[in-house]
């Protein structure tokens, strides 16, 4: 087996003395509360803001906020936007953050907003793909989560008593997918490292069960707009899996324990924006998740 991550023994999974080794090599790199706590509050004013959870690793350090438009109407559709559940994924984050601060009153005319524009605080600051335990949040949304991120996200979701009709969820690929976390999760889980190509550009992952091609057409029409659209590799996939249309990809979502899975919404969908190509600047990549929620939106209000 040629795994060479540091950490570990090759084809054994983790215990805890390795998790604890991973662990001591995480540092925080950048605040939460400087870069994402201030611009929420900078909403106040225009969003009705709550603190819907805190992570037990520093309550007062990393609390979850939740967003919601004013005078929410259980008769209007209601659309559920996440960011962050993979905290290193920034424009996750600060695209959530700039839909609602520039776009988000077009739309609560005809839609409730729920926005929780960064599940994984810690994960921000550390810019990781797990939680401290090392488990991915974004593998983690079903009936007792071991995240704890994600079951806080859930729980209030739950609670908030609307049956949500669309989701929008924020993420990234990266350079350091491949370079850093796959390579991580082969290592802990004791498997074999398999490279694959980080595909340079914007793509979808759609649900196997509910794929809504029309959709996820409207979305990717809108943001190629703003940025290009990930070409599939030599064998027609895009990280792995086949190509179900340009720049769209299919994942049994529930099934794997994904965010987008978790509401059954009518129509779901998850970003992927590539930060590290060199054709895109930190802008650019905010604003195409920003164009990816106006799309998703703009295609529900052409078919009501």
């Amino acid at each position: 087996m040629s795994n060479t991550y540091p950490i570990g023994t090759p084809g054994q999974p983790w215990g805890k003395e390795e998790k604890s080794q991973w662990l001591n090599t995480v540092s925080i790199k950048r605040s939460y509360q400087e870069e994402v706590v201030t611009k929420i509050e900078a909403l106040k004013n225009r969003f009705d803001i709550e603190q819907y959870g805190a992570l037990s690793y520093n309550v007062a350090r990393y609390p979850q906020f939740g967003i919601c438009s004013r005078n929410i109407d259980a008769s209007k559709p209601t659309i559920l936007i996440t960011g962050g559940v993979h905290g290193y994924e920034t424009s996750g984050v600060h695209g959530a953050l700039k839909f609602l601060d520039i776009e988000a009153q077009n739309y609560t005319e005809y839609f409730n907003l729920v926005v929780a524009p960064c599940v994984s605080p810690w994960g921000y600051e550390t810019i990781n793909r797990w939680n401290p335990q090392a488990v991915d949040p974004n593998r983690s949304f079903y009936e007792n989560s071991p995240s704890e991120e994600a079951k806080n996200v859930m729980e209030w979701v739950k609670g908030l008593g609307l049956k949500i009709f669309t989701h929008i969820d924020l993420h990234e690929t990266t350079d350091t997918d491949e370079s850093e976390f796959r390579p991580a999760l082969a290592a802990r889980d004791g498997k074999e490292y398999e490279e694959d190509i980080v595909p340079d550009g914007f793509y979808l992952v759609g649900d196997t069960d509910m794929p809504n091609t029309e959709f996820q057409t409207a979305i990717i029409n809108e943001v190629r707009k703003v940025t290009h659209i990930a070409p599939a590799d030599d064998q027609g996939n895009i990280i792995g899996a086949p190509l179900e249309q340009e720049g769209v990809i299919n994942y049994p979502t529930k099934k794997l324990g994904l965010c987008s899975g978790f509401t059954n919404c009518q129509y779901g969908t998850t970003t992927e924006v590539y930060p590290d190509s060199p054709k895109v600047t930190n802008d650019e990549c905010n604003d195409a998740q920003v164009a990816a929620v106006r799309g998703a939106l703009n295609y529900l209000l052409s078919i009501r």
